[in-house]
């Protein structure tokens, strides 16, 4: 049945989902202004949701135009459907333009595809549907909508400091059959200071590094330069050298008198770095094997102590794991450097319940004080978790079966969804155990037909908590 209704809007879905996919909603706090916090595009995207909304009759409401909701159903009970439509940045080496869609026979390409905005439409279109189906609603239902996912969630926190918190609700953030944990996620900042008396007479002097631009991305691409005393072809060759035995792709060239390193990785989504390639650490290993001056010595040497193949917490002293919630992960997503100033390390952890955080952090901040670094901790968002067998989960589940005939149990995840703002909040799709996961990384795509189905088992879903009861 439900399949049968979501053929009829399957055009209807594609062209609202393109539309959407158009908008480069990626947060730019250099534009960022009080009619668009976050920057024009994330605004742009929330716009488009509430014009989609109104031309389809739904009352929408804004707040202060960093999120908002469009409004269905009734009801004492309110149900949250908790979505996101900014973007990670494009990054490189797409085979089509990211913000143009390219929708092919099975498939629809651009950056969001899985992340967020086509499991939005999908939550969105079930929504309408059933609306457009004249159900007796139950529940009043709020599609909720940010702008700050993929950075500091700017966008909730200012919505539920005035807004009502749903009873119960999902994130269309995730995979199928429905995610009931999320591991605690943090950020924070390892700076340094650079000494004025630093060695003038190094071999090499390092002028800048720059690697990254999100702290949940694994960098793919990084850039130094370098000053180099006498010989820049050794450096080169040792480059060369390193990148073969390593099976790096890189260049190195010439600037007028500086040397100019590139080293190229692999993006991949900052909860699981190890299967990513981090060109950020990596170049960083080579420039611990040169003569460098002293700053910049001191600086590559916390890398290789603490960060550079440790994606578990490892060489920080906090590798972690729990049956329930995996591994402690940490991402190193953003690294900067620049001569007389000083640099940073930009880290990305993601700990499940049991871990002693506080204590963790508190040792680690310790240590790196010792080194002549500093410690500045972001926000902090604990561990969420719903026990998979409440009544509400097995909801979800239940409409995930009946249309998929798959009984695969619901699991847990380092990822981090708008779930967690919910006391009953779980992440639900839109991702199947056949999708290709390319969130946060080039050519991300989803194909029709997981677009379609994602809406399907919404649809059943919100019928079975929304209108049946």
């Amino acid at each position: 049945m439900w399949k049968e209704k979501v053929q009829e809007y399957e055009d209807q879905i594609i062209a609202d989902l393109s539309g959407l996919l158009s908008i480069e909603s990626v947060r730019d706090d250099s534009k960022a202004t009080s009619d668009a916090p976050v920057g024009p595009g994330p605004r742009a995207a929330l716009d488009y949701m509430y014009q989609i909304a109104e031309r389809d009759g739904f009352t929408v409401h804004d707040v202060d135009h960093i999120a908002g909701r469009i409004e269905a159903g009734k009801g004492e009970d309110l149900f949250g459907v908790l979505c996101h439509v900014d973007v990670v940045p494009a990054g490189e080496g797409w085979d089509t333009p990211p913000f143009q869609p390219t929708v092919t026979d099975d498939a629809i390409i651009a950056r969001g595809t899985l992340d967020d905005k086509g499991p939005t439409i999908a939550a969105y279109y079930a929504v309408k549907i059933l609306n457009e189906m004249n159900v007796d609603w139950k529940k009043r239902v709020h599609i909720i909508i940010g702008t700050d996912e993929e950075s500091d969630w700017k966008c909730v926190d200012r919505y539920f400091k005035t807004e009502e918190m749903p009873v119960l609700g999902f994130a269309p953030d995730a995979e199928f059959p429905a995610i009931h944990g999320e591991k605690g996620i943090t950020t924070f900042d390892i700076k340094f200071n650079a000494d004025a008396a630093s060695d003038d007479d190094a071999e090499v002097t390092l002028l800048s590094l720059e690697s990254g631009q999100r702290y949940n991305m694994v960098p793919d691409e990084a850039v130094a330069k370098l000053s180099v005393k006498t010989s820049n072809s050794d450096v080169t060759e040792r480059y060369q050298q390193y990148l073969e035995a390593h099976e790096l792709t890189g260049t190195s060239e010439l600037e007028g008198d500086t040397l100019v390193l590139r080293l190229k990785g692999k993006a991949v989504h900052g909860m699981d770095p190890s299967i990513g390639l981090n060109a950020g650490l990596y170049l960083i290993h080579f420039l611990n094997g040169l003569e460098l001056d002293a700053n910049a010595s001191q600086f590559v040497d916390l890398s290789e102590r603490y960060l550079f193949e440790s994606h578990f917490g490892e060489k920080m002293g906090m590798k972690f794991h729990t049956d329930k919630m995996g591994d402690l992960t940490t991402n190193i997503g953003i690294i900067s450097y620049e001569k007389g100033k000083g640099g940073e390390y930009g880290i990305n952890l993601r700990y499940p319940e049991g871990f002693e955080f506080d204590e963790a952090i508190e040792g680690f901040k310790h240590e790196v004080n010792e080194l002549g670094f500093e410690l500045e901790l972001g926000k902090v968002q604990r561990p969420h978790y719903v026990d998979k067998e409440d009544p509400f989960v097995q909801s979800l589940v239940q409409a995930y079966r009946n249309q998929t005939g798959d009984m695969t149990e619901p699991y847990t995840i380092g990822g981090g969804t708008y779930a967690r703002n919910l006391d009953k909040g779980v992440a639900f799709g839109a991702m199947f155990s056949d999708s290709e996961d390319l969130m946060h990384q080039r050519n991300e795509y989803i194909t029709k037909k997981q677009l379609f189905n994602a809406t399907s088992i919404y649809l059943e879903a919100l019928y079975a908590l929304c209108v049946e009861e």
